[in-house]
C-alpha cells in the first residue's frame, strides 16, 4: 500500500464528509439570511475543519493503539479503528505526530479568524483545541464522546456562520443542533462493536454507560431530536419550508434502527446497518444545505 493511501486512510476520508457538510450548512444558512459570502473566508474555513477534523481522528487512532483496544476488537468498515498501526504501517509517533501538526494547522487558521472577528471564535477555538486533544482519553473516558461530537458539529455551524457575518442568530444554532446530533448517531452505532474491547481498557461510551440493550431502545432519541428540531423550527417560521425535505430520510432511520435492535449482537450484520447510518447522516445532512439553497433560488425567481 503506497504511503500515500495509508494517510488517507488514517485520516478517514470518508468521515471528514460530515464536517464538511457542517461548513457547507453554516455558508448556505449565511447565504440564505444575508445574501453574502466571503469565498477567502469559506476556503480557510474549510481547510482549518478539516485538519481539525483529521486531528481528531489521527490522535484517537494513536490512543486506541496504546491503549490496545485497537488491538483487541474486530475492525470493519465503520468501527475498530483504521488498522494502520496493529498492521505496522505507520510508526505510534508518526501518528501522533501529524495529529499534533493537524492541531496546530487548524488552530493557525482559528487564531487568523479570532484577530478578524474576535472573543466570540476565540471561545469555540479554545474549545475545539483541548477538546481535540483530550478526545481520545479523558472525554471519551467519561462518556461524553457523543455529546462532544454533538457540539463539535454545532460549533462548526455556528463559527462558520460567524466568520462570515459577524453576528449570531438562532438559525445557525438550531441548525448546528441538527448537524452535529446527526455526526452523533453516526458515532453512537459505531461503538456497538467494539463494546468489549472499550470496556475492557476504560473507555465509556454511551453504549457502555447504558448497557447494548438499553442503548439500542435509546437510538431512537437522535432522530426524534433531528427531526424535532426542524419540523419545529419550520412551524415557527425559523427555517424554509423546504427544509421539510430532510423526512426523505425518515424510513432509513426507522429500517436501519428496527435493524440495529434485531442484530447488535452480531458483529457482521451491524456493518451494513452502521454503513445505513452513515448514509443516513450524509444524506439528511445534504438535504438540510440544499433546501436553503433551494429556498434562495425560488427567492431570486419570484
Amino acid at each position: 500500500m503506497s504511503t500515500l493511501k495509508v494517510w488517507l486512510r488514517v485520516v478517514r476520508i470518508k468521515f471528514l464528509l460530515a464536517s464538511i457538510i457542517s461548513v457547507c450548512l453554516g455558508l448556505a444558512i449565511n447565504g440564505w439570511q444575508n445574501k453574502t459570502i466571503d469565498i477567502g473566508f469559506a476556503i480557510l474555513t474549510f481547510v482549518g475543519v478539516a485538519a481539525l477534523h483529521a486531528s481528531v481522528d489521527l490522535l484517537n487512532d494513536y490512543w486506541d493503539y496504546k491503549r490496545q483496544i485497537d488491538t483487541e476488537t474486530k475492525r470493519t468498515k465503520f468501527s475498530g479503528g483504521t488498522g494502520v498501526l496493529p498492521e505496522g504501517l505507520l510508526k505510534p509517533s508518526q501518528v501522533y505526530k501529524a495529529g499534533i501538526v493537524m492541531l496546530i494547522i487548524g488552530s493557525a487558521v482559528g487564531a487568523f479568524f479570532v484577530f478578524e472577528r474576535g472573543i466570540t471564535i476565540a471561545v469555540i477555538l479554545g474549545f475545539a483545541i483541548v477538546s481535540i486533544y483530550f478526545y481520545s482519553t479523558r472525554i471519551v473516558d467519561s462518556g461524553l464522546g457523543e455529546v462532544f461530537v454533538a457540539i463539535k458539529g454545532a460549533m462548526i455551524v455556528l463559527g462558520t456562520y460567524f466568520v462570515q457575518s459577524s453576528h449570531i442568530t438562532l438559525e445557525p444554532i438550531l441548525a448546528g443542533v441538527v448537524s452535529g446530533v446527526l455526526s452523533s448517531t453516526v458515532l453512537f452505532v459505531n461503538s456497538f462493536p467494539d463494546f468489549d474491547a472499550d470496556k475492557k481498557h476504560g473507555r465509556k461510551t454511551l453504549v457502555i454507560v447504558l448497557g447494548k440493550e438499553k442503548a439500542v431502545s435509546a437510538m431512537w432519541i437522535f432522530p426524534v431530536i433531528i427531526y424535532g428540531v426542524i419540523i419545529t423550527s419550520v412551524i415557527l417560521g425559523v427555517f424554509p419550508i423546504i427544509s421539510l425535505i430532510t423526512l426523505a430520510t425518515m424510513p432509513l432511520a426507522i429500517k436501519f434502527g428496527v435493524a440495529l435492535k434485531q442484530h447488535y449482537q452480531d458483529i457482521e450484520r451491524l456493518v451494513p446497518i452502521m454503513q445505513g447510518f452513515v448514509s443516513f447522516g450524509r444524506i439528511t445532512g445534504a438535504l438540510f444545505v440544499i433546501s436553503f439553497v433551494l429556498d434562495i433560488l425560488l427567492k431570486n425567481l419570484q
